[in-house]
């Protein structure tokens, strides 16, 4: 057993080891005479979700069995420390010594959680997202608030939620959204919220969870995660509204708010795919989606407060949008969606720039990384041809790094002729004078860096890894 191994193991015998037993013998309940709440639940039937959720929950929330697979879940994440610096690593320490003390406030719902370190990154489409990274403890609470409300609350929503929810993908949306328009539903209702993450009411979200959850203790330490404050460029922010992305509770907070979205479009009747905030609704006519557009607005603006984008919403058929990075054809076929191909082509133009510095082998390891789990993704796509025309740029990409890796003429000449180029055609191409770009589409450098010489260097064609996922 490794050095690392046996730390994890200490530091799971270290997690809250006594806590639980010492508040469950004799206790229960508050008055200290009522059964356990695993043993109420144990006697708590399926269909019965009213007794279900008890208000002890908490004590679950502190099972010593929860907490180290809380533990362990967050370690496995491994997430950025968050505003107090603090790592998962000096995080076990940290625990060992302050189990009672956290425990004990956790329990009472006394816990106050620190501020999220705020973190923007670039949208897909433009603009930034705002992240809200908690400190390594905050994550643990969550992580186990979660794993006791996950299975209680996820049951409830509706069968056409996909984000966010075990057992559920993105490619079972996907699916099912195929069937929608092979049905004939190809006109879709693309509603995009505006900053959704950002301006979730806390007073309707917690309304909507005080429905579910009678513990008290519970909703007011969730209350203040809500409501933690956002550290930025060292000033530290209150926030009234929103539940930034980066905490294992955001997920859950926001399909249960959506929930309210999702009964709505079932009492209408609609057939529809919401994963996250990305909703796709199918109908057969444009004038039926310009209805649902106009009064699910409403709805959305008038009843949960969420502001719909007017700008990137849009009735249309089916080809003309896209979902979850796919295009769909009026056939119900799923394909690659340009913006798709131009983000993929993007980072590749990150990995393959000629000036990075690094070596050849590792821009090959880099792109092998990217491009087998992004074609692992589109791999329910019809797109054989245009990853063939991908493979293709991405070479003609490499050959441009591996010839300005040479820089001088001499040694450009050298390395063509190496590679089986005639002397004559290596010093013609090395001396054209022609820019990267141009010098990579010559005869001499396709003889001379071929397919199978990229394959020989380690390259994972695009086409090649679509083909055998198709088996």
């Amino acid at each position: 057993m490794n050095a690392e191994q046996q730390q994890s193991r200490l530091y799971q015998r270290l997690l809250f080891e006594t806590s639980t037993e010492s508040l469950r013998h004799g206790e229960g309940g508050e008055g200290g005479t009522q059964s356990s709440p695993r043993e109420e639940r144990q006697a708590f039937t399926a269909t019965d979700q009213a007794r279900a959720l008890t208000k002890h929950l908490m004590e679950e929330v502190i099972d010593r069995d929860n907490l180290n697979r809380a533990y362990r879940q967050v370690k496995a994440n491994r997430g950025a420390p968050g505003a107090d610096g603090m790592t998962i690593a000096a995080a076990a320490d940290w625990i060992a010594e302050h189990k009672e003390e956290l425990i004990a406030s956790v329990l009472d719902g006394s816990y106050q959680p620190g501020p999220v370190r705020g973190v923007q990154i670039p949208k897909p489409g433009g603009g930034m997202r705002q992240l809200g990274i908690p400190t390594v403890i905050d994550r643990l609470v969550q992580q186990a608030i979660l794993q006791v409300l996950g299975p209680l609350l996820d049951p409830t929503f509706s069968d056409s939620s996909y984000g966010f929810r075990p057992g559920r993908s993105a490619h079972d949306a996907l699916h099912q959204a195929a069937k929608y328009v092979a049905e004939g539903r190809t006109i879709v209702v693309d509603m995009d919220l505006e900053k959704f993450f950002d301006r979730v009411n806390h007073d309707i979200l917690m309304a909507r969870l005080a429905r579910r959850i009678e513990d008290k203790r519970l909703l007011r330490i969730i209350r203040r995660f809500l409501e933690a404050g956002l550290m930025q460029a060292g000033v530290c922010t209150a926030r009234h509204e929103g539940t930034p992305q980066g905490g294992p509770l955001s997920p859950l907070l926001a399909n249960l708010l959506l929930d309210d979205l999702d009964r709505e479009l079932e009492r209408r009747g609609h057939a529809f795919c919401r994963y996250a905030d990305d909703c796709n609704i199918y109908v057969r006519s444009r004038a039926a989606g310009e209805r649902a557009l106009a009064s699910l607005t409403k709805f959305l603006e008038g009843k949960l407060r969420q502001r719909v984008n007017r700008e990137k919403s849009a009735v249309a058929i089916v080809s003309e949008r896209k979902f979850l990075g796919y295009r769909l054809l009026t056939s119900g076929t799923l394909t690659i969606a340009p913006q798709s191909i131009q983000r993929a082509k993007d980072r590749i133009r990150q990995i393959t720039r000629r000036n990075r510095g690094v070596s050849f082998e590792r821009v090959i390891s880099e792109l092998n990384s990217f491009t087998t789990g992004w074609v692992t993704y589109f791999r329910y796509a019809k797109g054989k041809r245009i990853l063939s025309r991908l493979d293709s740029w991405v070479c003609r990409k490499l050959r441009c790094v591996r010839l300005k890796q040479r820089k001088r003429a001499v040694s450009i000449a050298s390395f063509l002729q190496r590679l089986g180029v005639p002397k004559n055609r290596s010093w013609t191409t090395a001396a054209s004078g022609k820019g990267w770009w141009r010098m990579a589409y010559t005869p001499a450098a396709q003889q001379a860096m071929s397919n199978q010489w990229f394959q020989d260097q380690g390259l994972i064609g695009l086409a090649a890894r679509y083909l055998e996922l198709q088996q």
